[in-house]
């Protein structure tokens, strides 16, 4: 299924597709097809307003087209698709054009006189029988996934097989009225499986065919997206009930046990060193004592585990790790993820997330959460609380700290006027303040006005960027603008160097998310960006084909060898900073999943194996607060751990390797936890 809103996870279909072809420059939005007067018509929105637009109709000849037109902060996607239905109602022939913010979206679908379906994109090419099956597209509009849905519910328990490859299956739920501009409407949840690591939530009308899907960003019939944020509350508590039996399951007494795990390689996250032959026993959820190997007596009734050729570390953080969705959070765990720090989630997603964390029905990492603040404005962050004026930048901190929240995330569109004061209200209250630089504004006019922290390197890249970028950062710009001039600048220039000399000074800290630019920046649709590469052979076949991207489209007169370069810097930036006092906490803004790549791009950048791992240990645990009870392993502590196969101090891969993870002192084992979140073995 094409690249959805389904959860924080992009997905798409599967692939046993060879080698990436070459496309030619993608189709330009003059040249899309334009919607008649009287075509259906959706909406793209959050409750920050709305992104964007999707309309359907049928041409004379009885094609089904489609025309997507969306910009999420700037990122722009300009695509249609023209569907040729068989007589059994399956599509035999798609042709999909235009852009997407990852590059081009050309796709191409044929069956021919034999029953051999041929498929090509930007990412892969590749033949097979038609046959019973299906082939879901790599990306298109996202209401054309209504088609087939429709054959989803028809098909019914026996469910639908996929081309390139994969089954597909949906299960569909009680009924929920809404008020929409006709009136009251009946609609029903439904979780399609198949298609993601989890199952994913869309909303059926009274007749069982698609009515639109609800989240963060919901997509629904025009008119109805005031009932988005009731839909999502609706399929959230349906989630959080198929996730309780698993966390129940997972946080029982036979796993909080004491555990003695002896003769292990330990990683010393405060002093940033390994100590070889250690011992670590937990009981009653903390760590009791560390000591030389073979030094602590087992106490009766504890599990013993042989750490040789192991390494034993704090549990990981990512510090850029947009909570919300609980299958999510689980796969968290599984990669060894106990910690985390949200830079933007709803005040009522958050509180749900802390109160049933706390009472065992959430099997989630632990953490500090903060909400978005932007002002009112089309390219708003979707989920953010909006606002007009100073005043209201006040009120709306002072809404965050009345909720018990931790930090302020400011965003691209709020008026640099407001940053003062609304910091100034923030640090009274003791908020963290982060966030994105708004138009306008450099990142060292951010800092003087009151962040703590800046958060995405290309903003802060934004430094030495000419002023018509800095002026238009709310849009493409901001990745666009470091792109083009990235790879020119000169990161020792004395300017430059007063610059990181000042962060350091003011003990600003920096968030680089370098895993979010290098796909982007790098990709050229012929292989899995690094930080997905290891994953690919144990996520669904639908999920490893949306891994493979054709990269951001490049500016006019740039290569995709000049967007590397640019990469490149970035990467170089990040190290500069960390040499100059300027403290790095590793987050990857995505799944999760892309967290031992953002440590080694550190590596890349210039830190040591054991600097780049304190960036996702005790550093965060530091910016947060929580160092008192996480994020080192030490007597007292919470037992927020990870056990791995292999020798960290070799390889942060490694870390990959999760044998145990010591959640909150349960001692959760690594296979069952990829089996529970949707993976079906160890990565490479």
């Amino acid at each position: 299924m094409r690249r959805l809103l389904f959860s924080s996870l992009f997905v798409a279909i599967a692939s046993v597709a060879n080698a990436a072809p070459t496309p030619a420059a993608p189709t330009p939005k003059e040249a899309l097809a334009t919607p008649p007067a009287g075509a259906r018509h959706y909406t793209i929105s959050s409750t920050a307003g709305k992104h964007g637009d999707i309309w359907s109709w049928t041409t004379p000849d009885g094609q089904v087209v489609y025309r997507m037109s969306m910009s999420l902060r700037g990122w722009v996607t300009e695509d249609d698709e023209r569907v040729t239905l068989g007589s059994d109602r399956r599509p035999t022939a798609i042709a999909i054009r235009g852009y997407t913010d990852q590059g081009d979206a050309t796709e191409d679908f044929t069956v021919d006189g034999a029953g051999v379906a041929h498929w090509k994109t930007v990412v892969d090419t590749g033949a097979a029988p038609f046959g019973a099956r299906r082939y879901n597209t790599y990306g298109g509009p996202w209401l054309a996934n209504e088609i087939d849905i429709d054959a989803l519910v028809a098909a019914g328990d026996k469910g639908v097989d996929l081309l390139p490859t994969g089954h597909a299956s949906i299960l569909i739920g009680e009924p929920v009225r809404i008020d929409g501009p006709h009136g009251p409407k009946t609609v029903r949840l439904a979780f399609l499986q198949g298609y993601g690591f989890a199952p994913m939530a869309v909303w059926l009308d009274g007749d069982n065919h698609f009515f639109g899907q609800a989240g963060v960003i919901s997509l629904l019939p025009e008119g109805y997206e005031a009932a988005g944020p009731k839909l999502k509350d609706i399929q959230d508590r349906a989630t959080a009930a198929m996730v309780r039996d698993v966390a129940h399951r997972f946080l029982s007494p036979a796993n909080h046990t004491p555990t003695l795990v002896d003769h292990v390689l330990m990683f010393d996250s405060v002093e940033g060193r390994y100590l070889a032959d250690r011992a670590v026993l937990v009981a009653d959820g903390k760590i009791v004592r560390v000591a030389p190997g073979g030094a602590i007596k087992a106490p009766p009734g504890a599990v013993v585990v042989d750490g040789r050729g192991k390494t034993l570390t704090p549990g990981l953080w990512d510090s850029h790790q947009h909570v919300g969705d609980d299958w999510n959070l689980l796969q968290n765990v599984a990669t060894g993820m106990t910690n985390y720090r949200s830079p933007g989630s709803s005040i009522e997603d958050a509180l749900s997330i802390y109160t049933r964390r706390a009472s065992g029905d959430l099997l989630a990492p632990d953490g500090k959460i903060s909400v978005i603040i932007d002002r009112k404005d089309p390219l708003a962050a979707q989920g953010a609380l909006t606002v007009s004026s100073a005043a209201e930048t006040i009120a709306a901190v002072d809404k965050i700290n009345a909720a018990g929240l931790w930090g302020v995330k400011f965003y691209t569109s709020m008026n640099p006027a407001w940053i003062a004061p609304g910091a100034a209200e923030a640090h009274k209250l003791g908020l963290h303040v982060h966030g994105h630089v708004p138009a306008g504004m450099r990142p060292l006019d951010a800092v003087r006005a009151g962040y703590d922290e800046v958060t995405h390197i290309n903003f802060i890249l934004m430094q030495a960027m000419p002023q018509e970028v800095v002026d238009k950062s709310n849009t493409a710009a901001r990745l666009e603008g470091p792109a083009r001039y990235g790879k020119d600048v000169d990161l020792d220039s004395p300017a430059m160097k007063a610059f990181y000399a000042e962060l350091s000074r003011r003990g600003t800290i920096i968030d680089p998310t370098l895993t979010v630019w290098e796909p982007l920046m790098t990709s050229d649709g012929s292989a899995i960006s690094p930080e997905y590469a290891p994953f690919a052979g144990v996520a669904p076949a639908s999920v490893a084909r949306g891994w493979r991207i054709g990269g951001y489209p490049l500016s006019a007169g740039l290569t995709r060898e000049d967007y590397r370069k640019s990469f490149a810097k970035m990467v170089a930036l990040t190290g500069r900073l960390y040499t100059s006092g300027v403290r790095i906490v590793a987050g990857t803004d995505g799944s999760g999943l892309e967290l031992v790549r953002e440590l080694q791009l550190y590596q890349q950048a210039g830190l040591t194996n054991a600097q780049a791992l304190q960036t996702a240990t005790i550093v965060p645990a530091r910016m947060t607060g929580m160092d008192d009870r996480t994020g080192s392993i030490a007597p007292g502590k919470t037992a927020d751990m990870i056990l791995v196969d292999g020798d960290v101090s070799k390889d942060l891969a490694n870390l990959r390797h999760v044998d145990t993870v010591f959640l909150d002192g349960y001692r959760l084992n690594g296979d069952a936890l990829r089996k529970a979140s949707g993976l079906t073995g160890m990565p490479e």
